[in-house]
């Protein structure tokens, strides 16, 4: 995907946002631009390991 093609998916999707979302998703945005990108991927990665092993990690907690 191109990133006028990401840009216009993006816009797409923020106008079917609710409108009490949208001031989290512009600060999210605004703390992203302000990291290194080998940062963000790794924070990215942390949490979908996360997601994705949620029901372990409360298996691992009892």
């Amino acid at each position: 995907m191109t990133k006028t093609q990401i840009k216009t998916e993006i816009q797409k999707v923020l106008d079917n946002v609710p409108d009490n979302i949208l001031q989290d998703v512009l600060d999210f945005l605004k703390e992203l631009q302000d990291q290194p990108a080998e940062k963000v991927k790794l924070a990215n990665n942390l949490r979908r390991i996360l997601s994705e092993d949620k029901e372990l990690l409360k298996r691992l907690a009892k």
